[in-house]
């Protein structure tokens, strides 16, 4: 999206306004389906077929990603596409989510929940890092550094001027997306099939999810944390989509350093996803997740405190330390270190908040419940990048962009504190 918006679309306003208007459709689409969606699923039993078709999906659109072009450059899919695409694969990514999540337990069994969370999410990020890696080394450094050890030219002939370095990108991630499915869809565990029909599977998911609403006594408590899970997760969904924008823009960091700084936080997460279970036996998931949120709040507020000559809100020497291609100044070192705490804070979080549904809902109805989580998640996901933007241009700083964010991570850690259950076993 950074290169989409700088290369495609030209004008950053513009650009950001359009992505956040991509995902504020995938929201509201997410947000009148998918619940209904893990109703029918928990009629109709088995995951994997539909799993399967909103893969291949997902496959199909990254890997169109190729054929958008750079603004001048030529014919090819346009910012119409693009923008499709995003809410596109915000519905699927929730569908995906919702259908892999009714996995956890049929693989895992429900005291290896926690284990397959945290080290799923860790994989996830560990599987970043090494593409980071592999785009810098083999796309992004070559033509650009005079590095002996790197090639002269990006690898496959790709053509700088044409953006074929970033778009490239697409195709990778469609690849190993259909690649890395296949052990799970050889190796996972599906639930049984039932009788249902599809007909039936939507009229009785229906139902459920209307009886679902209507017992607000007995749902209350889940659906309390759903309705504190939907506010974080706003916050954590726009520290993913501007920490990097943020980054750069206060830290007047480039593609090298963007680039270093995205490999060591992607390490950084991986840390999270293995921390994440080890809390959550240690503390219990409630009290996990609200551990990390609260670190994730203070971190986040140290990090409005940073800028090249600044250190937590005071002035501070940009004189270099070392000499070196990145991360040469006392500043840009301990933002790199608070960017890695949110890192690990924000994988931790999401790893935790996963298990926790799984402690406090029924085992039969994980399908329907996994389809409010996905809706919780995704369905204001709009309601982060809009506060951003209004904070942003009112208080004229990108510091200032982020004080909602930092408000929507505080009243969601109140509502946990009125949550019951999701203790020690």
């Amino acid at each position: 999206m950074p290169w989409f918006v700088r290369a495609v679309v030209g004008d950053p306003v513009q650009g950001q306004a359009l992505v956040a208007q991509s995902g504020k459709w995938g929201g509201w689409a997410v947000m009148v389906t998918m619940p209904l969606l893990g109703a029918m699923v928990d009629r109709l039993g088995p995951r994997k077929p539909l799993l399967a078709l909103v893969m291949l999906t997902m496959v199909a659109i990254t890997t169109s990603l190729w054929w958008v072009m750079p603004a001048g450059a030529g014919d090819g899919l346009g910012i119409a596409w693009v923008v499709f695409a995003g809410a596109a694969m915000s519905w699927l990514f929730a569908a995906h989510e919702t259908l892999h999540n009714a996995l956890l337990v049929p693989a895992a069994g429900h005291g290896g929940v926690a284990r397959a969370s945290g080290l799923g999410l860790a994989g996830g990020n560990a599987m970043s890092v090494g593409l980071l890696l592999l785009v810098l080394l083999a796309f992004a450094l070559p033509g650009t550094v005079d590095w002996p050890w790197l090639p002269t030219a990006p690898l496959l002939g790709l053509d700088q001027a044409l953006g074929e370095p970033a778009r490239i990108t697409g195709p990778i991630v469609g690849a190993l997306m259909l690649v890395g499915s296949i052990p799970l869809f050889r190796a996972v565990p599906d639930a049984p099939r039932t009788s249902a029909s599809l007909a039936a599977a939507f009229v009785g998911g229906a139902r459920d999810l209307g009886r679902l609403f209507r017992d607000v006594r007995g749902s209350a408590n889940p659906l309390l944390f759903l309705l504190a899970r939907m506010l974080f997760t706003d916050g954590l969904t726009a520290i993913l989509l501007f920490g990097g924008v943020y980054a750069a823009g206060t830290m007047n960091w480039g593609t090298l350093p963007m680039l270093g700084y995205g490999i060591v936080l992607s390490c950084a997460a991986v840390m999270g996803g293995l921390l994440a279970p080890r809390l959550d036996g240690w503390l219990g998931p409630r009290h996990a997740l609200m551990l990390e949120l609260l670190l994730l709040i203070l971190v986040q507020t140290l990090v409005l405190g940073m800028a090249p000559d600044r250190i937590l809100f005071q002035p501070a020497s940009p004189v270099p330390l070392w000499d070196g291609p990145m991360f040469t100044t006392l500043p840009e070192l301990l933002f790199l270190g608070l960017g890695c705490g949110l890192a690990v804070t924000v994988t931790a979080a999401y790893a935790s908040s996963r298990t926790l549904l799984t402690r406090l809902v029924p085992p039969d109805r994980l399908g329907a419940y996994f389809g409010l989580y996905a809706l919780s998640g995704a369905a204001t996901m709009w309601l982060g990048p809009m506060l951003v933007e209004i904070a942003t241009r009112e208080g004229g700083t990108q510091a200032a962009g982020f004080i909602p964010v930092i408000g929507l991570l505080a009243v969601g850690l109140l509502l946990l504190l009125l949550v019951k259950g999701g203790g020690r076993r």
